[in-house]
């Protein structure tokens, strides 16, 4: 009797750690399995080319722009400042742009420190940019007592450099990242547009 207890105690031991490295295996199975897939639909916004065509812009009170491939736009007006950026999709997925921030606190190289997703503000409609394909961003200020009005108007008028924070993600409503864009104005008052950090909100950063 005893042998035999023995015997299948041995044999429910056995199933039990087959079970379990089967579990394990199937788990790491799915995970890469999931992998793969995000990074199947993962955007991954930068700047255009230089040779990218050239881009028309509006916005809700009739105010139009033309955008140059690797460049933007940065106006001025009596109550709005208006931003626009041509930006192309290197990722294998469609970005979804979900909003953006200019923060007057921000050093102007800071890459190091993460801003906050609170502190965004929302796009009045969305903007979606195919993988591979070339798309812009666009953002508006319309309130001269907003906070960071005055910082970003001296900047824009004296042709310094802006940092713009853009956040999007994947066509699910994940893989969140952050992108640190940055303008500066040549000598011929043309802005062009270079990207300085990405920063991922729903998996963990490459660094």
């Amino acid at each position: 009797m005893t042998i035999s207890a023995l015997a299948t105690a041995g044999g429910t031991l056995i199933l039990a750690v087959a079970t379990f490295a089967s579990v394990r295996s199937a788990n790491r199975a799915a995970r890469v399995a999931e992998a793969s897939l995000l990074a199947g639909i993962r955007p991954l916004l930068v700047p255009s080319r230089i040779e990218d065509p050239e881009q028309k812009v509006g916005f809700a009170d009739d105010h139009f722009v033309h955008i140059s491939g690797g460049g933007g736009t940065a106006d001025v007006e009596q109550n709005a400042i208006y931003l626009t950026m041509s930006i192309r999709n290197a990722g294998n997925g469609i970005a979804v742009l979900h909003g953006w921030r200019f923060d007057p606190a921000v050093p102007t190289m800071d890459t190091t420190t993460r801003p906050p997703v609170d502190g965004f503000n929302r796009l009045t409609r969305d903007i979606y940019i195919s993988s591979g394909d070339v798309g812009f961003w666009q953002g508006a200020i319309r309130d001269s007592n907003a906070p960071e009005w005055d910082e970003l108007a001296s900047r824009i008028k004296a042709g310094e450099r802006i940092m713009i924070d853009i956040l999007y993600g994947d066509l699910e409503g994940g893989q969140r990242t952050i992108s640190r864009f940055s303008m500066q104005q040549r000598s011929d008052g043309a802005w062009m547009a270079t990207v300085s950090r990405h920063w991922n909100l729903d998996r963990p950063d490459p660094r």
